[in-house]
């Protein structure tokens, strides 16, 4: 049993002892600490909203939530199946004091959490996530009296008002869309993008959809993390060539992923890139960013369209606080995340596959011509296992040493620059472990990269030892 307890949320898998599992006790514990920080933070805004994606484990730990905030004198706004950006969305437009998504994003079924919004519907900056892990180790909760128990109320339609505020964009073309006659295959592995995706495509005037693993049970059909190894069943149905695009989408509908009309993958780093690519060709330019770890595709297209690029720190919180700093039109993460300001600052698969669309419809190729068309770069991730008493800190600043003469950026561990390829090191929170991804033009030339900054950190071990 695991329970892993973040500044953005509170992970963990069902069941087991207390404090090692998630728990109903663990959840109780943590929504409350949530519910005072909330209600530490405004006296005017008393709403917090709640919404699930279909684990099997939702409603039970929906309603332990949701009863938790209105013991503690919240009023709950419950959107019940919904997705992660329709939940943020609905914290601005309800005026709410933050918001709860019910959701471990791309872990397996046994696993949930809570995923903790402030007042602007985004994620909890560092110092405001501390201050919730505080409050839940001290267990600081004062509860209401019966006669300020909170209200539960449930909004079963602000996913159409999502879906119409995406489609309403400027930037989204409809009538480009509805033109091309798009044949679309969807996997949205049995969860909320099962409903979601297909009433975005109808509203986008797509009428041939191949519904796949779109039942929201729950019980996933392979591993929901989209990547390429978990999208055999997708990629066999397009090999047939009867489709035009692919679309995969993660149990929350923050991930998208994309599959050529030819079964392979049009490659997750690769969706930021090529919607960036359409927002800055139709704005005339604009500044990007995205994190550390991210492919430097997204820099080569945005240079070339005049912009600037910036990188952030991993982490979506960290990349809307870049966007805001640099002015960024569009930005997001490497894992198909794409956050486009002008509808909100959260990754967005829905406001992704409608710019997409108008993308691909405007631009008259096909999927995999699309792809063709942006510079290839390959990503080779590795980890080394470190023993605990190996001070990671330590090896990370010695790298930085080693490869002074290179640009290093160190906000986020130590990415060291090689023309147009780079390595990335960070330290995990959890395990002694330093993950290290290496990109380069070539596939065989990014592993040995990696490995030879592996063969530098054993190197730095042995001499420490």
């Amino acid at each position: 049993m695991t329970l892993i307890k973040s500044i953005s949320g509170i992970r963990g898998t069902i069941g087991g002892p207390v404090g090692q599992g998630l728990t109903p006790l663990d959840v109780v514990k943590y929504a409350a600490a949530y519910g005072t920080w909330v209600m530490a933070q405004s006296t005017a805004a008393r709403t917090v909203v709640i919404g699930r994606d279909a684990r099997i484990s939702g409603p039970v730990v929906s309603q332990l939530v949701a009863a938790t905030l209105q013991g503690l004198g919240l009023d709950v706004v419950d959107l019940g199946l919904s997705t992660t950006p329709t939940v943020e969305m609905a914290v601005t437009a309800k005026r709410a004091a933050g918001g709860i998504i019910l959701t471990a994003s791309h872990n397996p079924k046994q696993w949930n959490a809570l995923k903790l919004l402030n007042a602007d519907g985004e994620f909890l900056s560092d110092a405001a996530g501390q201050q919730v892990l505080a409050l839940a180790e001290r267990e600081e909760f004062e509860f209401a009296p019966i006669g300020k128990l909170g209200q539960y109320t449930t909004d079963d339609d602000f996913l159409a008002r999502h879906i119409a505020a995406v489609v309403a964009l400027p930037l989204v073309d409809v009538e480009a869309v509805r033109a091309r006659n798009f044949r679309v295959v969807v996997d949205a592995v049995n969860s909320s993008g099962g409903f979601a995706v297909p009433q975005l495509l109808e509203a986008l005037g797509v009428t041939v959809v191949e519904k796949l693993h779109c039942e929201p049970t729950g019980d996933f059909a392979h591993n929901p993390e989209p990547l390429p190894e978990h999208l055999r069943d997708i990629a066999k149905v397009l090999e047939k060539g009867s489709f035009d695009l692919g679309i995969v989408v993660d149990p929350d509908v923050d991930r998208l992923a994309l599959v050529s009309e030819n079964g392979e993958m049009f490659g997750e780093e690769y969706t930021l890139v090529a919607v960036a690519d359409y927002v800055l060709g139709a704005l005339g330019g604009g500044n990007t960013v995205s994190n550390l770890s991210s492919t430097r595709a997204l820099r080569d297209v945005t240079e070339r369209h005049g912009g600037q690029y910036a990188a952030a720190a991993v982490g979506e919180v960290n990349v809307v606080t870049k966007m805001k700093e640099n002015g960024a039109v569009i930005g997001g993460e490497g894992n198909g995340g794409i956050i486009y300001p002008e509808l909100h600052y959260g990754r967005d698969a829905l406001v992704g596959i409608a710019l997409f669309l108008t993308h691909l419809a405007k631009s008259g190729l096909t999927t995999s011509r699309l792809r063709a068309s942006y510079p290839s770069y390959f990503i080779s991730k590795n980890k080394i296992e470190l023993t605990p008493e190996i001070d990671t800190d330590e090896v990370l600043v010695q790298m930085e040493k080693r490869y002074a003469k290179q640009p290093v950026n160190t906000i986020d561990g130590v990415k060291i620059e090689f023309d147009k390829e780079w390595v990335h090191l960070r330290k995990s929170n959890t395990e002694p472990i330093i993950r290290i991804y290496a990109e380069s033009e070539s596939s065989s030339t990014a592993d040995h990269l990696a490995q030879k900054i592996i063969a530098d950190i054993k190197e730095i071990i042995a001499v420490k030892a």
